[in-house]
């Protein structure tokens, strides 16, 4: 494969790599005062992790059997010198959550008949800033939107109103923004802006940003999801961010691309902006994206309003006072023995990052994505768990539907030469590996997914590009075990339940070499796979296990293929001209043994290159 290179190494962090210094952390033995050299004096906590300047070729190791809570965010090193994050020690891998706990009857408060919430967040003012409604505020617009902007005082005491007549609205959030810039933050610190809204067309607010004011756009705050109904009167709205920088350079952008009508007449006014100290729950400054009880035995079901809450599990995240109301016929703490509030970023958030590996990490409980992030190079992420994935609100279209989301493995935008293998992958709301963009002229290249064993997930893999300017090439979906996709715990709580192994989204971009062979893809809830355009072209499908006990085998544009009609599927695609449509065997598939028998002909396929009822070995 051109432009990397993939090497086997140990736990010593030395192996095929520039030796760099090795950090120890422990959650259960560690302290942030200590060195972090040696297994006897670890670091403690991630944000420490996150907060030392670590140079090319350091390893940083978590102890295996501790648990840490938060968001790891990876530094790059460079050719031939990773930053490796890996275990070390006996017991299980270490555990990365990102969520927080809520097993205490004291975190709960009975607020009406079966309806309990989080106890609620209390924050005291620090030192007042400046005049923050007097700041600028000005729009940009792209992507095909139009508007104009005027900004106006009725009277020197008044409060600048911004005024904005939409004349075409677009298609994406970015494409209209209305922001202010020059906000200083100090990381740690919460924040609160109040401000007024009103519009001559009805429209749901979604999406706000606390962020750098310059490319590359950085988020420089936790911001929520909000879901705000915007009409001809009046509303002042309510957002807390908490910021995750300290910098001179931070903006809040509001998104109104694709939501404010056009034809419609937007006025906004800001009237403060405070800095707080937040006494308690600040974790809750996120979306809960799913709640999952006794460890898995019990997801709760997400809601969108406080109404809607009937039945025991449900739940609605109240993103504006940081809680999370819940149905339940007594305290949720005295039902359940654990309650994990899964939060809507990225467990590893490693955007704009290159030449990192993870190795033996679990990472559990988390509702954006298990590892995600745009334009990433040289990634490695070998034997790790990811688990419980995804859910969280990403935004709410134009018409009021709200959209959630989550990848166990996403590569985004530009990506190359990264590689995951040997991973274990379930319970995902969306896919668990996949790579997307839709920005022109992005490349997606050298990207290899092997080894890995994926159930219960929505999508197994997921692929689109576009537009037409982009391209994507040498991509290998290789020797995977993919099983059951869609019977999940995020399937049926979805308004578009769509369980597919392979999840082919329109994808417009240049694409060759684009390989999907040698896996294993068993049972899904509406088809194995979903190809919405033709680009077989760039596509090579063969030596693949099938099968499916009912329903659709594979959509193909718009034919459909049942089981019974394989054949059929060959001959009308050109795909999996060697593939087989056979039960794989594996040893226990009850008990996730997912291992095959020594009769499997997935076995003598895959690894050997004999299709079934064949003594011979076919050759590509």
């Amino acid at each position: 494969m051109v432009g990397i290179v993939f090497v086997v190494f140990t736990l010593t962090c030395s192996v095929g790599f520039a030796a760099g210094r090795i950090f120890y952390v422990s959650s259960s033995l560690g302290d942030d005062r200590n060195d972090g050299l040696s297994p006897k004096s670890p670091w403690r906590s991630l944000e420490k992790v996150n907060a030392v300047q670590l140079l090319s070729g350091d390893c940083v190791l978590f102890k295996r059997g501790d648990v840490w809570r938060g968001q790891l965010i990876p530094q790059s090193g460079d050719e031939g010198a990773p930053i490796i994050y890996g275990a070390y020690g006996d017991g299980e891998k270490p555990l990365l959550l990102g969520s927080v706990a809520r097993n205490s009857p004291s975190q709960w408060e009975q607020v009406g008949h079966n309806l309990w919430a989080t106890t609620k967040p209390t924050f005291t003012e620090l030192k007042p800033l400046s005049d923050f409604a007097a700041s600028p505020w000005t729009v940009h617009f792209e992507g095909g939107a139009k508007v104009r902007f005027t900004v106006s005082k009725t009277d020197v005491d008044a409060l600048p109103t911004v005024r904005i007549e939409c004349i075409q609205s677009g298609t994406a959030p970015n494409h209209i923004q209305l922001y202010n810039h020059r906000l200083s933050l100090r990381s740690g610190d919460y924040f609160e802006f109040v401000f007024r809204i009103r519009c001559s067309k009805p429209f749901i607010f979604s999406r706000i940003m606390l962020m750098k004011q310059s490319a590359p756009w950085t988020a420089y705050g936790i911001s929520p999801t909000l879901n705000v109904e915007v009409s001809k009167d009046w509303k002042d709205v309510v957002v807390r961010f908490k910021a995750m920088q300290t910098a001179d350079d931070g903006r809040i952008t509001l998104y109104l691309g694709g939501a404010l009508p056009s034809g419609s007449v937007l006025e906004f006014q800001p009237l403060s902006w405070r800095r707080l100290r937040c006494n308690e729950a600040e974790e809750l400054s996120l979306d809960v994206g799913n709640i999952i009880f006794d460890g898995g035995r019990f997801i709760g079901i997400k809601k969108w309003s406080l109404k809607d809450l009937k039945h025991q599990g449900e739940f609605w995240y109240d993103a504006q006072n940081w809680r999370v109301f819940m149905y339940s016929e007594r305290n949720p703490a005295q039902l359940y023995k654990s309650i994990e509030l899964a939060l809507c970023r990225h467990i590893i958030d490693q955007s704009n990052k290159h030449h990192i590996v993870y190795e033996n990490l679990s990472l559990r409980y988390g509702a954006a994505h298990g590892i995600g992030g745009g334009n990433t190079h040289h990634i490695i992420i070998r034997n790790c768990d990811i688990s419980y994935i995804g859910g969280g609100h990403q935004f709410t279209t134009h018409d009021g539907r709200p959209v959630r989301y989550g990848n166990g493995v996403e590569f985004w935008g530009n990506a190359h030469d990264n590689l995951v293998e040997g991973c274990r992958i379930w319970e995902v709301y969306d896919a668990a590996l996949t790579n997307q963009n839709n920005a022109p002229n992005v490349r997606q290249f050298n990207i290899i997914y092997r080894h890995n064993v994926i159930w219960n997930c929505e999508y197994s893999f997921e692929y689109w590009n576009r537009p037409e300017s982009s391209e994507t090439f040498n991509i290998r979906f290789e020797h995977n075990t993919c099983v059951n996709a869609g019977y999940g715990w995020g399937h049926s709580q979805r308004p578009d339940p769509n369980g597919r192994h392979l999840m082919f989204f329109f994808n417009s971009a240049r694409t060759s070499e684009f390989y999907v062979r040698y896996n294993i893809f068993y049972n899904a809830t509406e088809s194995c796979l979903r190809m919405e355009n033709d680009w077989r072209k760039g596509l090579i499908m063969d030596y693949n296990c099938w099968y499916q006990t009912k329903g659709i085998l594979a959509q193909f544009l718009k034919l459909r293929f049942a089981p019974e009609q394989f054949e059929d599927y060959r001959k009308q695609t050109g795909l999996d001209a060697h593939s087989i449509f056979a039960d794989p065997k594996f040893i226990d598939i009850g008990k996730l043994d997912f291992r095959l028998t020594q009769d499997s002909p997935a076995r003598r396929l895959i690894y050997e290159g004999i299709p079934a009822g064949s003594s011979k070995r076919l050759t590509e």
